[in-house]
């Protein structure tokens, strides 16, 4: 294997449109994952539970939103940011490989905002990978002091000399997080275009791969009036190599 594959992917909670216009697009996104063939599948806004929407549509998957998007054969890991009047939803990790452990760590800067990084170790043949999943907030200082917790993270939860995947949605529609995330040795696809959102008319780049101890080869972002119905974000695929 000399690759690895890593997908990120904001879902919008398996549901799109508003009011009676809303539809259910959770069964669209688990062909979608499907296709994108990843060794690893990063997703956020992915809801545990949601008793409300369960009554309203009668095909809303049993066993959360996480382990029915897992392709037969991955292993899937979900960890809860917000808890709701009706349910809950934060990020989650579909592996084709096995985890060997995941743990959650809040990022909250503000009451308004709950955010969190679910931090997996996935065992890639005889290699050991950290993957950790994250969705920040929505204002500048509060995502730049989310990175700062993340890098105190790192530091005492994954070894440098370990490949480090942080994938999801940084909402920096500037470049405003490279630098400091670069202090942490994250490197992410600057020379590539790669906006992500909104999916009818992308023009921000919102969702990111950065990559520490890998090699960043090639990135893409599908597009298609599949793609644009079923979240209000584009998954980005990126392509990665061992050092």
């Amino acid at each position: 294997m000399d690759s690895l594959r890593v997908a990120t992917y904001n879902i919008h909670k398996g549901v799109q449109g508003l009011g009676p216009a809303r539809r259910l697009e959770i069964h669209n996104l688990g062909h979608a994952v499907e296709q994108f063939d990843a060794d690893i599948v990063c997703l956020q806004e992915v809801r545990g539970v949601n008793r409300k929407m369960q009554r309203l549509f009668s095909h809303w998957p049993t066993g959360g939103q996480a382990n029915f998007l897992a392709p037969e054969g991955y292993e899937a890991v979900y960890r809860s940011n917000v808890v709701t009047r009706h349910g809950e939803h934060g990020n989650a990790l579909l592996s084709r490989w096995p985890v060997l452990e995941h743990r959650h760590h809040d990022v909250t800067d503000h009451r308004f905002e709950r955010r969190g990084l679910l931090h997996a170790t996935v065992q890639v043949q005889q290699r050991t990978v950290h993957v950790v999943v994250l969705h920040l907030s929505l204002i500048h200082a509060s995502r730049a002091r989310q990175v700062q917790a993340l890098g105190r993270f790192l530091q005492v939860h994954v070894p440098e000399t370990e490949p480090l995947v942080v994938a999801g949605d940084f909402n920096d529609w500037g470049v405003q997080l490279h630098r400091p995330m670069a202090e942490f040795g994250l490197r992410t696809f600057e020379d590539l275009r790669l906006p992500t959102f909104p999916s009818r008319l992308p023009l921000l780049h919102l969702d990111r791969v950065y990559v520490r101890g890998l090699h960043l080869l090639h990135a893409h972002v599908p597009h298609g009036l599949a793609w644009r119905r079923m979240s209000d974000h584009l998954p980005l695929i990126a392509h990665l190599g061992w050092t």
